[in-house]
């Protein structure tokens, strides 16, 4: 038996924000972070909300990789004000720390642990409204979420996933990702096409998750380097922002694989934003995954129209595109030129690989890797060299 599960409510296009003055309700607690709030979306969402007659309370304190200090602060606000609708606002980060602030609103004793291993039931007191203003993570359509574990070292992600916490209504308004600079636009896009390359080879992944991630891959060469080289272009962010909504739909589904495992313990490591993470990787895992699934890269190559004669190569090409869009939208190919010391990066090598190992994203990889082979992907992913079996690129 299969299933496809995603938000009851999505919706999309340029203007669709306006939907939050429809809401019924008393009161509506925003998640967000202080960026959003300095550039007046957050005054443009609690306009619309209080058009609709609700009370409005902003928790704009969330930072990159959320902490479980900051969501228990946030939470404790929610008890105070006990809203009936959250309204996530912002990129992932914002997003996962909504939705897990919602669990400990609803459930104030709750530990991490019970929580980490399963999710118990929500919408007794609220409603979870996500509203997406970068092109990258999916998050809102997503039942995960990513939080900082900052009482251990290193410091470790914890992956919280259930269908309890996906949001019951997504709104992708590409307006809103409309301000993104250069560079934001270009990590973001690499975390879209790094969720559909995964989703699409996910050992659990169906005809429908495929279907979908195969034209997210088509829409994000097609139209990410012209959202980087022009952030004005309307029809490139919208498709740009319709392909990270496409993606999440894809990878709420299927889970991710080896990619994702690493780029977390990058991200908590040395800070590496999640989108250059995946960036930095994608291309490597390809090579890496390729004697699993090149019948799978294939049909992904042959829908970009590459040129190959067998799957293998086809597998190859598919990797060389990506470093070519890593070069188009001004991207490092490598873990040394994104600028991470090389006698810090083989201090962390053991216990990155060791992390991994643990991250659930690993079990839905094509390729069951062994320790040694993560430790040779960063190293590959590090210095661009070819340090593991079974690639030819």
């Amino acid at each position: 038996m299969k299933s496809f599960i995603v938000p009851r409510d999505i919706i999309f296009g340029w203007g669709s924000l306006s939907f939050l003055s429809r809401l019924k309700g008393k009161r509506a607690f925003i998640v967000t972070d202080p960026v959003i709030a300095e550039v007046g979306l957050l005054d443009k969402v609690q306009s619309h909300l209080q058009q609709g007659g609700l009370e409005v309370q902003a928790f704009t304190g969330v930072e990159p990789d959320p902490s479980r200090e900051l969501i228990e602060k946030g939470a404790g606000l929610m008890r105070a004000f006990e809203p009936d609708w959250i309204i996530a606002l912002g990129g992932g980060s914002a997003i996962d720390a909504a939705k897990v602030m919602w669990v400990f609103y609803e459930h104030p004793g709750i530990t991490w642990e019970k929580i980490i291993k399963k999710v118990p039931a929500l919408r007794n007191k609220a409603k979870l409204i996500a509203v997406s203003t970068t092109s990258g993570t999916g998050s809102e359509v997503t039942s995960v979420a990513v939080i900082t574990n900052r009482s251990v070292q290193p410091h470790v992600k914890d992956m919280i996933i259930s269908r309890e916490i996906g949001p019951d209504i997504a709104i992708a308004d590409p307006e809103l990702a409309s301000t993104m600079p250069p560079g934001v636009t270009a990590a973001t896009g690499m975390d879209v096409l790094s969720h559909a390359v995964e989703g699409f080879v996910s050992t659990i992944a169906s005809e429908i998750d495929r279907a979908l991630a195969l034209k997210v891959v088509q829409m994000v060469f097609h139209s990410l380097p012209k959202a980087y080289a022009n952030g004005r272009n309307k029809q490139a962010r919208e498709e740009m922002h319709t392909a990270s909504l496409m993606a999440g739909m894809v990878f709420t589904n299927t889970s991710l694989g080896v990619t994702h495992a690493l780029a977390h313990q990058l991200g908590s490591e040395f800070g590496v934003p999640h989108g250059m993470g995946n960036s930095l990787l994608l291309p490597y895992v390809v090579q890496y995954n390729s004697i699993a699934v090149a019948e799978l890269y294939a049909e992904l190559a042959g829908a970009l129209n590459l040129q190959f004669n067998d799957n293998r190569e086809a597998a190859d090409k598919l990797a060389n595109a990506m470093f070519q869009l890593q070069k188009d939208i001004g991207l490092p190919r490598t873990i040394k030129e994104y600028g991470i010391d090389e006698a810090s990066f083989n201090n962390a090598l053991d216990h990155l690989a060791q992390n991994a190992m643990r991250d659930i994203t690993i079990r839905t990889n094509p390729r069951l890797p062994t320790l040694q082979d993560l430790k040779n992907l960063l190293i590959t992913a590090y210095t661009g060299s070819q340090a593991f079996p079974g690639a030819r690129c």
